[in-house]
């Protein structure tokens, strides 16, 4: 598969497929007479899961020392496996907190939507607010 396929079926651009290849993400693919790169569409088994390592927050390094890894063969299956298991905690430990944060948005939400109920019944019962405007108060003489 050559690069402009690769990159309309992965969703990476052809400049980033070259970065990846470069900086050692990516194995280099073979090449064609033509000397065009000519990739293998298992590729994209391993593009999709860099996908999910980025999205998920693995910072770059690590995906590259995972990457090295993979290439080195099954010797470093235990390593790997103890790599994607500190950042899966990494990951169960951000969603946690985003949910912590999503129930503190929700609770804030609720709160506005009780406020303007609030805000509805008050009018109704007195037909305007008693407070009066900021800066309102007479001055006091001395």
């Amino acid at each position: 598969m050559k690069i402009g396929e690769l990159a309309k079926r992965s969703g990476l651009s052809a400049f980033t497929i070259r970065y990846y290849e470069r900086i050692g993400l990516l194995p280099y693919a073979d090449r064609d007479r033509s000397s065009r790169r000519d990739y293998d569409p298992e590729i994209l088994i391993w593009i999709e899961f860099l996908g999910r390592l980025k999205t998920t927050g693995m910072p770059i390094r690590d995906m590259l020392r995972y990457a090295a890894l993979r290439k080195q063969g099954d010797a470093t299956v235990p390593e790997r496996q103890a790599m994607l298991e500190t950042h899966r905690d990494q990951v169960r430990d951000r969603v946690a907190e985003l949910q912590q944060c999503l129930l503190v948005l929700d609770q804030k939400i609720a709160g506005y939507a009780g406020e303007d109920q609030r805000m509805t019944d008050d009018d109704a019962a007195t037909g305007k607010s008693k407070r009066k405007p900021a800066g309102a108060r007479q001055a006091r003489t001395r």
